[in-house]
């Protein structure tokens, strides 16, 4: 059956090759695998439900017409999405059999794991404080978890991975999810409704309760008043509480002190924007789960031009596939740029930072990245090193104390010594001068 199925669905490939591009092949058609053939159905399985989406509505005349042509329609074609990519909507909950019963049964996206989540030194902290809560909810002094840092660096990927983690390990636990804007709603709704009183018991009823981006709460007297009594009975029961939002709690304003009171007495962590090799990962990753394969120095280009937010990072693979197909168009390296060129600003040159100066030194002088950061004292270690601490000076007009804690936490005199250095040695030595000549005029050029 296998064998029959797999010529059925080549066959149904060679016409659809005859009438569209080859890169809609690659793109579309190739990803999709044939898995049963049952009564008058052929059954296709496609890697996500973005790709079903986008098939389905800008194919399926094609398919139609491909079934119709060869076997005079003597079966229909049915897609299937891969459960190990599948990604689960909002509407559609994940919860156990065997969980209690709640209006509020967390909507939480299968996707969201930790085993999802590409791991940096931006995000490792966050990271393992959340595996802990979700292991071990309330157990331990993390209470609340609160998670902050700027708008789709991977928060609530985060809050989501904690509650699939912990139905999981706990399957019976009643978990409570929502945005702070769900929560002011069935909050509102409860007052409209005169039923406060159930709506106050759904939420504290939970034993693990997640909010999601709690800085929506700024301004909302009645609301702040109503979580603080929420929050202060699941605490004293000991029920575990996590938090996201955009900044430190220290740092929110609108927010009654009490509030932050209690946030601060947990744990807060942050994530940061990821580093190059973080954006490099989560993009191929995106690609792979996008059936595209993508030359590594294409995923390299965006990486080094889209660098403070993973949803942006994202979307440019599901802009691209969307562009590719809709202008009949390979993905190369004009299509690429346009893309990023859309989605950045049309600037015609792109802001430096520190990682670029370390990147371009370690290209010149064979020396890794990691090692011009670092604590080794080897002469040639040493020159890259302060070579990287004048160009961040010079080209990018950074401060002695930013150079210093970005090279490993170096005081700023060390800076200072660093710089001299390299403006002795481009007096003495010809070859430091061109160096540095070099690095910076790429440094100066870097551009679409």
């Amino acid at each position: 059956m296998d064998k029959k199925i797999n010529q059925i669905w080549g066959d149904i490939k060679t016409f659809l090759g005859s009438n569209l591009p080859e890169h809609a092949i690659n793109t579309w058609f190739d990803p999709i695998k044939p898995v049963a053939k049952q009564n008058n159905e052929l059954i296709l399985e496609v890697p996500n439900q973005f790709f079903y989406e986008w098939v389905e509505s800008h194919y399926s005349k094609h398919i139609n017409k491909a079934t119709d042509t060869l076997f005079k329609n003597k079966f229909s074609i049915k897609f299937i999405v891969s459960v190990k990519n599948q990604e689960i909507q909002a509407e559609e909950p994940i919860v156990p059999t065997n969980a209690k019963e709640s209006s509020l049964i967390p909507q939480l996206n299968k996707e969201h794991t930790f085993k999802s989540f590409i791991e940096g030194s931006n995000n490792q902290f966050a990271k393992n404080a959340a595996q802990a809560v979700a292991e071990n909810a309330g157990g331990q002094s993390f209470n609340p978890l609160i998670i902050y840092g700027g708008t789709g660096l991977g928060k609530t990927h985060l809050i989501h991975a904690i509650g699939n983690k912990a139905l999981e390990t706990k399957p019976n636990q009643n978990i409570v999810l929502a945005t702070s804007e769900k929560f002011t709603l069935d909050f509102v709704n409860g007052l409209r409704k005169n039923k406060t009183i159930e709506f106050a018991k759904e939420y504290r009823k939970a034993d693990l309760l997640l909010i999601d981006d709690i800085q929506f709460f700024r301004g909302k007297e009645q609301t702040q008043e109503q979580f603080f009594h929420t929050f202060n009975e699941l605490y004293q029961l000991g029920k575990q509480i996590v938090l996201t939002a955009d900044r430190y709690p220290g740092e929110m304003k609108g927010l009654q002190d009490r509030l932050l009171s209690r946030f601060q007495s947990g744990l807060s962590v942050d994530i940061q924007p990821p580093d190059f090799e973080v954006r490099v990962a989560i993009l191929l990753d995106k690609a792979e789960r996008n059936g595209v394969d993508l030359p590594y120095d294409i995923i390299e280009f965006i990486a080094t031009h889209m660098r403070t937010n993973i949803r942006d990072l994202e979307g440019t693979i599901i802009r691209l596939l969307a562009r590719s197909s809709l202008m009949n168009q390979d993905i190369d390296h004009k299509l690429v740029r346009d893309v990023v060129k859309e989605r950045v600003g049309k600037k015609p040159n792109r802001e430096l930072s520190m990682e670029d100066v370390v990147r371009k030194v370690s290209e010149l002088s064979g020396i890794s990245e990691k090692g011009i950061v670092g604590k080794s004292r080897k002469q040639e270690i040493v020159e890259a090193r302060q070579t990287a601490m004048f160009l961040c000076r010079h080209v990018l007009d950074s401060s002695l104390s930013s150079v210093g804690i970005y090279f490993g936490g170096r005081d700023h005199t060390t800076v200072m010594h660093a710089i001299k250095a390299i403006e002795k040695k481009q007096i003495d030595k010809t070859k430091i001068k061109d160096n540095i000549a070099q690095i910076t005029q790429e440094l100066n050029f870097v551009s679409f």
